[in-house]
């Protein structure tokens, strides 16, 4: 058993320069493991023990997006960066849709890097009451929404903190400043908020979220 108090950081990158460079930055706050394909990463993730990943878009073998889908249909639900040269919309909205809770495009700062992973590995207390999705109910704790049939929807920890904000103010409509400066970084730009609606709406309903034109967005119905 370690007793290094540094948190556990599975990093897959296959480029010789940058997988070594990237560990040695991230190692002053974290314990680093560095495998350089898919099929170690994929292995070194289900064996071990970690409390985050960063992971590459393109691997040899299983990339990046592959890696993550299989993560999660395993039930690993360890928080996970993707790392990209791809920064179009759709490229982000295919890693998130992938089980990704957060992305950063190459070439990345390195104190970006650093905020958002400590970012994802902080620790959140969230409401642990039920919260009102017309018909459905989201559930902070658990990071799930349930149907009233009993289908269960799983959420990353940022998909289910935006859900929550609107959900607990239903009546209020949130403009995107108000929620990228409550939920996101600070380097974020707004549109990242609408690729978590556009997010959100595929894995929920088209009518979970409301978009108020002009102004921003507000909690809908799920059966609306």
């Amino acid at each position: 058993m370690t007793t290094d108090p540094r948190p556990s950081l599975l990093l897959v990158e296959d480029d010789p320069v940058l997988g070594p460079l990237t560990a040695e930055l991230l190692e002053t706050d974290y314990r680093v493991r560095l495998a350089a394909n898919g099929v170690d990463g994929l292995h070194l993730a289900l064996t071990g023990v970690w409390e985050v990943m960063v992971i590459d878009r393109g691997l040899p073998v299983i990339d990046g997006i592959a890696l993550i889908t299989a993560l999660r249909s395993k039930g690993v639900t360890t928080p996970v960066l993707i790392l990209t040269a791809l920064g179009a919309t759709e490229e982000k909205v295919a890693g998130l849709d992938a089980g990704a809770n957060d992305y950063i495009t190459k070439p990345f700062d390195a104190a970006e890097l650093s905020a958002r992973l400590r970012a994802l590995t902080r620790t959140y207390a969230p409401a642990q009451a039920p919260l009102a999705l017309g018909d459905w109910e989201l559930n902070p704790a658990s990071r799930s929404v349930r149907s009233i049939y009993g289908q269960l929807v799983s959420l990353t920890g940022k998909e289910t903190e935006l859900l929550a904000a609107l959900a607990v103010e239903p009546g209020r409509v949130f403009t995107r400043e108000e929620l990228l400066t409550a939920l996101f970084h600070p380097a974020d730009q707004p549109g990242v908020i609408d690729t978590y609606v556009h997010h959100l709406r595929r894995k929920i309903s088209k009518t979970a979220i409301r978009t108020v034109h002009g102004v921003g967005y507000q909690i809908g119905d799920a059966h609306e």
